[in-house]
């Protein structure tokens, strides 16, 4: 009886273990490099204020919070999604091409913009290098600008702006798969 309850406990173990396994990996798709350029192709066509943002793709833009304010300004009539990250961030990383795959299938109706908080410059250029994205991300070293869009000090963060520029969601923490960054994008967007 002992011998069984142990067997029983041991094939428990190991479908908890494997279900949680499946849950932490995401999307099972496989990883293939991101193609900026041809990101870029699709884009074509995109409104003035949103092709704007696709010519600066993953550029470190200065200016502070009233750089971005004005940014922001200009995107109205646009729903826009704003993701704080940072080059030394683990999660940041890992939902990157979640961003990025969201940008080339939205970019001609939604506004992306980054935010590089508490950063170094040279890492955040060089994770750029190696992670394009087909939208700019502001400098913010200090958070002023994550201040300033109500994004508390963790990450990542992601920031939901709709067509008005008014703040409409602020969701804590790494986005695990392509369905849940789309359905909130659905919900606050709309």
């Amino acid at each position: 009886m002992r011998r069984y309850a142990a067997i029983l406990a041991g094939v428990a173990l190991i479908a908890v273990l494997v279900v949680g396994l499946r849950q932490a990996g995401g999307d099972s798709t496989p990883k293939r490099k991101f193609d900026l350029a041809q990101a870029e192709r699709k884009l074509t066509g995109a409104p003035a204020p949103l092709a704007s943002l696709h010519q600066q793709s993953s550029q470190l833009l200065p200016g502070g919070p009233k750089a971005f304010r004005e940014r922001l300004a200009s995107l109205k009539g646009y729903p826009v999604v704003v993701n704080k990250w940072a080059s030394w961030c683990v999660p940041c990383r890992s939902e990157f091409p979640l961003f990025q795959q969201q940008a080339v299938k939205q970019g001609k109706q939604v506004a992306f913009i980054g935010v590089n908080a508490g950063d170094s410059t040279d890492p955040a250029h060089r994770f750029l290098k190696s992670e394009p994205l087909p939208y700019p991300s502001y400098l913010d070293h200090d958070e002023d600008i994550a201040k300033t869009i109500q994004a508390p000090a963790n990450y990542p963060i992601t920031v939901f702006f709709d067509r008005r520029g008014k703040l409409a969601y602020v969701h804590q923490g790494a986005y695990r798969n392509q369905s849940d960054l789309a359905d909130d994008m659905r919900r606050y967007l709309s």
